[in-house]
């Protein structure tokens, strides 16, 4: 498949702000608990739902790059019955809804706790706010993940583990952000938020390896006799028929050559797994305030590759006839 990379920072950049907002949520809970030590509302949890905010706000934005008529984008909505992107499109504003009202109940200090539950955990208007936007986070990844799963005809795609894939690529690289926002705010959270990134990224790295086995060994249904409907054992195609291109070689071929696939390959494996734990371990050591945004840097990076890697291996079975041109 084309890799279109409106849709590579659409699906990385709303995981990232989704994945860091349960973060923040899950460090609140934390705090409430009394496992950790609470933090500032307004310096933390405010200006982390504005960060948060503004992943996802860039990813929504990116996405309008994708549409060819920018100024319809509101029709996607219209098919939620049927469509996972319709879906997607009503449940990433009501994520954005939540968030910003966590952040605002933060910021203004409306934290008055409400109730208690079994007299330990103080619940308040914004733990309320964050279990909600908390469901939403979830519910959005799967609609996102849902829109490449459900494909059944692409068959690198539909498995449960694209599923899991997205949700923790999104926690991961969401934990990851928790700690270099921690590191850049001065909060001591370096380490909460670090260890759970390592534990989704070591996920990740399973779940994805996992499927990349899975892929390499797939056995597609389509062949060349079922393409064009003819039932000789040796099929060889010289032409699709015609000289130019169009929109079936634009849009369903990637155009990359096999060295670039291998590097690609071989660079989000690295940046997006083996770079950013060393990292985040060499912050320990050196108590370095630089090293954990470093560490989420390298892991986005990673995570555009692994994208573009997604889209690539992925063997659309209209490609069987559309192979070559005369």
């Amino acid at each position: 498949m084309h890799p279109a990379f409106s849709v590579i920072f659409l699906t990385t950049l709303i995981g990232v702000g989704q994945g860091l907002f349960l973060a923040l949520v899950t460090g609140q809970v934390y705090s409430l608990a009394n496992l950790l030590q609470p933090q500032d509302s307004v310096h933390f949890y405010a200006m982390g739902s504005a960060l948060s905010l503004v992943f996802l706000v860039a990813g929504l934005l990116a996405s309008f790059f994708h549409l060819g008529h920018p100024e319809r984008a509101w029709r996607s909505a219209t098919k939620w019955r049927t469509s996972w992107l319709s879906r997607e499109v009503i449940v990433l504003p009501v994520l954005m809804l939540f968030i910003a009202l966590f952040g605002l109940v933060h910021y203004f200090g409306l934290t008055q706790p409400l109730f208690t539950i079994q007299g330990v955990i103080s619940v308040d208007g914004s733990l309320i706010l964050g279990v909600l936007g908390a469901i939403a986070a979830f519910a959005l990844y799967f609609c996102t993940a849902m829109i490449y799963a459900s494909i059944k005809f692409i068959e690198e795609w539909h498995s449960p583990l694209t599923l899991i894939n997205f949700t923790l690529f999104g926690l991961s690289s969401g934990f990851m952000l928790a700690a270099a926002f921690s590191a850049w705010s001065g909060v001591g959270l370096v380490g909460f938020y670090g260890t759970w990134a390592v534990i989704f990224t070591f996920a990740a790295g399973v779940s994805r390896w996992l499927s990349l086995r899975r892929n390499r060994n797939l056995i597609h249904k389509s062949s060349l006799q079922t393409a064009i409907g003819i039932r000789h054992n040796r099929i060889e195609q010289k032409s699709q028929g015609f000289m130019g291109g169009s929109f079936n070689t634009r849009e369903f071929f990637h155009g990359a050559s096999a060295g670039m696939i291998r590097w690609v390959y071989g660079f989000f494996l690295l940046a997006v797994f083996v770079l950013p734990v060393l990292l985040l371990g060499a912050s320990y050591w050196l108590a370095s305030p630089y090293l954990p945004i470093a560490a989420f840097g390298v892991q986005y990076l990673g995570l555009m590759a692994e994208r573009w890697y997604f889209f690539v291996e992925a063997k659309h079975p209209q490609n069987l006839y559309y192979q070559s041109m005369a």
